[in-house]
């Protein structure tokens, strides 16, 4: 969900989730936690857009730690209205 911020710099079209890489479960997130994501872009190919979405956890209890949680790859494709690939330019 994180990556779908960035898309919108893309303009207004439909995307897809295509793949989802190595994704890690570094730690677990808490009730309580504050939950921050944090994206890049690593490429941005003639349908889709591959980002790197890293995130962290506040601690509650500790509001002065913080814990990368997760990290993922995430690879999405823009479509039309009938689910077919277009370009992004």
């Amino acid at each position: 969900m994180g990556g779908l911020c960035v898309l919108g710099v893309l303009g207004a079209r439909n995307f897809v989730t295509r793949a989802m890489r190595e994704v890690e479960f570094i730690a677990p997130v808490y009730v309580g936690d504050v939950v921050s994501f944090y994206t890049t872009t690593l490429r941005v190919g003639t349908t889709s857009v591959t980002i790197k979405v890293n995130v962290e956890a506040e601690r509650a209890k500790d509001p002065s730690a913080k814990v990368k949680v997760t990290e993922a790859e995430v690879i999405y494709v823009a479509v039309d209205e009938a689910g077919n690939p277009i370009p992004l330019r």
